[in-house]
């Protein structure tokens, strides 16, 4: 009997996977995250956490990979017979879901069962835990104030629509196969780490840009929608 605790973190490149990977490293997890192919360099929110997969012991190893490549996936988690799986990767940005929604689908919703089936296929149901992040976008057009688990969903873009299916999806596969599955319905969640292109830091980057002159006008989308926001760390 093995007291070995891997975990497999998709979108370790992001907010969320550099701050949950900085966590499990802590507790002497063995951390391994699927980054995708870039031109440019993409890992700077994880560099100071890297270690060159030569390394003797290495306890954060990196993989190529991507949500939307079934063999890619059940390949890695063969390879790296993980005990938790974090997935954290989406395709995020509401706005942009409406010009590619078929990508969306494709990697947030047919995504997340690509991994579940992975699991299933390669005899990990009783080993392997897995985790959804889910998002409150699921509630879309507010029914109750707050909102609670009991909260009817009401998706209204092409990414809550996928998140829905990402998140039935899961539960389905609890039930059917007596896996460990959960979903965790987050709401907007900060940090330094945030991308640029969410509201926050297109605010601060935008006011940073004006004041020295490198821009004129800041423009946004919705103002009138609301969200509770947090800090990542504490998600």
């Amino acid at each position: 009997m093995t007291n070995r605790k891997v975990a497999l973190i998709t979108g370790v490149t992001g907010q969320d996977g550099a701050y949950l990977a900085e966590l499990l490293l802590s507790r002497g997890y063995e951390v391994h995250g699927i980054k995708r192919r870039a031109s440019s360099f993409n890992t700077q929110r994880v560099d100071h956490i890297y270690q060159d997969p030569h390394t003797p012991n290495a306890r954060f190893v990196l993989h190529y990979g991507d949500l939307t490549d079934s063999t890619n996936l059940i390949r890695i988690i063969q390879e790296v017979q993980p005990t938790e799986i974090y997935n954290l990767a989406a395709q995020s940005h509401v706005q942009v879901s409406f010009e590619t929604p078929e990508y969306t689908a494709n990697a947030d919703g047919i995504g997340t069962l690509r991994i579940l089936e992975a699991i299933r296929i390669l005899g990990l149901t009783k080993k392997t835990k897995f985790y959804q992040a889910s998002t409150s976008e699921l509630y879309g057009k507010v029914q109750e104030i707050p909102q609670t688990e009991k909260t009817p969903f009401y998706p209204r873009s092409p990414y809550a629509a996928a998140k829905m299916y990402a998140y039935w999806i899961t539960v389905n596969y609890r039930e059917a196969y007596g896996m460990f599955a959960c979903n965790g319905i987050l709401f907007n969640h900060e940090s330094p780490l945030r991308g640029e292109t969410f509201v926050t830091r297109k605010i601060t980057r935008a006011a940073a840009r004006i004041s020295h002159g490198l821009e004129e006008c800041l423009f946004l989308g919705n103002l009138n929608a609301q969200r509770d926001w947090g800090h990542a760390k504490e998600y």
